[in-house]
């Protein structure tokens, strides 16, 4: 019997390989959000590890959309140019496809990195003015956000569509919008950080409204044939505060609007969550999603094992798994579970000899070590 992890799966016009996503990871690495080298080099591994499909770290759409000045972003001729070197080495190099994840931090904006310490980052060292729903601080010793008026909610709507546009032309196949994770569209979703009276706040639909209407907009510019998602958080762990229910409200609402995908992670907005963790602590809220609807659903969280992977698509909990710190710490792991599940996966022509089957004497140029059709 075939691996599930191994099943091809296809959004739209893109045939994933198999359901082995990298998820984003934020590497604190971009001059004035510029990929470089370090993220040609992060990227472009899992390029050649056989995963389905690899993601950019949260990539933001405006300067003071930024979590910190060193985050990845994409409002700048610059950076474009640079998000389109990784996208043609994944053109060249991969049989997965590249995708950039686009975010705006609201509240969380004017970080220093944790490297550097963390917290807020004030203005006379090079920080800059956040806005949000509401003038909730992220913390106590921050300052409060500006709340966004009506009219700048339409022009962050249109920052989104800037750089859709610009990841359409760097050569991205797929677009995710960050709606987890305690950044601006969760603090649209969700009641603790949205106290706003107006079509923007109080009830679940006005809450929704600012994460549809970015949809509506990046999918409306977005090529038809290539696909969009979002990553969301499916509760804040914190009593009163977004909800799973209110995550099944929210997908079905996308999905209608014509999302290809739902990527379900959770917590990251309040520091009064009390997250329950464990191995796939996270999978049970992506099936309840997924029983809610017909869109693939992606799961992630403290996932590392290829049978663990495996048990959780064949029991029909995700769609796709996506992986982060195991693939930091192993970014073989795609080969490794196909050896694990008995299944063969491509490598890249330059590492064909890494294959176990061929570490016999002679290796892959010897007579009978060949891979068939090679």
């Amino acid at each position: 019997m075939k691996a599930k992890l191994f099943e091809p799966l296809y959004l739209r016009s893109l045939r994933l390989p198999n359901r082995i996503i990298v998820a984003p990871m934020t590497q604190f690495s971009a001059d004035e959000g510029v990929a470089g080298d370090w993220h040609l080099m992060h990227l472009g591994q899992y390029a050649a590890s056989g995963a389905a499909l690899t993601l950019t770290e949260s990539c933001y759409i405006a300067a003071n959309a930024r979590n910190a000045r060193s985050c990845l972003s994409l409002y700048s001729n610059e950076q474009e140019n640079a998000i389109s070197r990784i996208a043609q080495f994944f053109d060249m190099h991969s049989d997965g496809f590249f995708g950039v994840q686009l975010a705006h931090a609201g509240r969380k904006a004017s970080a220093r990195e944790p490297l550097k310490g963390g917290g807020y980052l004030p203005p006379e060292e090079g920080g800059y003015e956040a806005f949000a729903p509401s003038a909730l601080p992220l913390m106590d010793n921050w300052p409060a956000p500006t709340p966004l008026s009506a009219a700048a909610v339409s022009k962050v709507t249109q920052n989104f569509v800037e750089a859709a546009q610009r990841a359409k032309h760097a050569g991205a196949k797929l677009i995710e919008l960050h709606g987890a994770h305690g950044y601006l569209i969760h603090q649209f979703l969700s009641p603790i950080t949205n106290r706003r009276n107006d079509e923007y706040g109080g009830s679940l639909p006005n809450r929704m409204r600012f994460a549809l209407g970015v949809f509506e907009a990046v999918r409306a510019i977005w090529p038809d044939d290539l696909p969009i998602g979002m990553r969301v958080s499916a509760t804040d762990w914190v009593e009163g505060g977004w909800s799973v229910e209110e995550t099944v409200e929210l997908a079905k609402a996308l999905e209608a609007l014509g999302c290809d995908y739902i990527h379900v992670s959770s917590g990251g907005l309040s520091t009064a969550q009390k997250i329950v963790v464990g191995p796939g602590y996270q999978t049970g809220f992506a099936e309840t999603v997924k029983a809610a609807v017909d869109m693939p659903v992606i799961t992630v969280g403290q996932i590392s094992e290829p049978l663990q992977a495996e048990t959780i698509l064949r029991t029909g909990q995700a769609d796709m798994i996506a992986l982060a710190r195991p693939v930091i710490f192993n970014p073989r792991w795609v080969w490794h579970a196909a050896e694990a599940l008995g299944e063969n996966v491509t490598y890249p022509r330059q590492y064909e000899r890494g294959r176990p089957a061929l570490w016999g004497a002679g290796g892959i140029n010897q007579p009978g070590n060949r891979i068939p059709g090679k």
